[in-house]
């Protein structure tokens, strides 16, 4: 079973033979469903020879929350990436230890499948748009504010803006304060992401493929010709890579 603790909710994902059998995601704000989906997901693999759980975490709160309740439900504890687990790639950022979890098991989830140079945009509570070169290596990257948080900010820091939702502007212009805002953040994002693939291509010397993940990158990315895939699951499969290449590389 693996398990993405993010800022606004947590994925869990249950790995059987190498393939992904069931997700499910649940915000932050229900934690009351933790244990009924804990033991749904266990129950699948709890007969299996060694089942056992493996996570990513960028929320120690919520991280140290789960781990009692994961615990209880399995008797097992959580192997975290970046302290149990180590990173499943060479991370060249200063200092590694600082750098989210999840955006590494992202990035060498995406270079499992490429085997080249590759840039991954997260985009769920913060967007990030990280790169690795030719060798799997770990780069570093950027981080910018997610689409909420824009869209709330615009909201909560002035007068007269209205809370707006995100869905894909209509034509050109935007002919409402509505669409206005929707065009200010929808391609805002866009532009932040194609500036900065172009800048790494120029460090690379040559155009990296990109993937998108995250809650918000189908509605950001669908259909626009920068992007390789967009892969909702990317961060579990880094996470059940961190895993088996961690077990691998110790023997056990």
């Amino acid at each position: 079973m693996v398990l993405n603790v993010g800022n606004s909710r947590l994925a869990m994902g249950v790995f059987a033979s190498g393939e992904l059998h069931h997700v499910q995601r649940i915000p932050h704000d229900q934690r009351e469903a933790w244990p009924e989906a804990i033991r749904d997901a266990w129950s699948k693999i709890a007969e299996s020879d060694s089942p056992t759980i493996a996570g990513a975490s960028v929320n120690p709160a919520v991280m140290e929350a789960l781990e009692h309740v994961i615990e209880r439900e399995t008797g097992r504890k959580v192997q975290w990436v970046g302290r149990e687990l180590d990173l499943p790639v060479r991370v060249l950022t200063d200092p590694p230890t600082e750098t989210g979890a999840d955006r590494v098991v992202n990035v060498a989830a995406a270079y499992e499948q490429l085997g080249k140079a590759c840039v991954v945009v997260d985009a769920g509570s913060a967007i990030t748009v990280d790169c690795c070169n030719d060798k799997g290596e770990f780069l570093g990257g950027a981080i910018a504010p997610g689409v909420e948080m824009m869209l709330s900010s615009l909201h909560e820091r002035t007068a007269k803006l209205p809370q707006v939702d995100l869905a894909t502007p209509l034509g050109v212009f935007g002919r409402s304060t509505k669409e206005a805002i929707r065009q200010g953040v929808f391609f805002g994002v866009r532009g932040m992401v194609r500036e900065l693939v172009e800048n790494y291509a120029t460090e690379l010397g040559s155009w990296p493929e990109l993937i998108a993940t995250g809650g918000d990158a189908q509605k950001l990315f669908e259909g626009w010709e920068l992007v390789h895939a967009i892969s909702p699951d990317l961060t579990l499969y880094g996470v059940a890579l961190a895993y088996t290449n961690h077990h691998i590389k110790h023997g056990t």
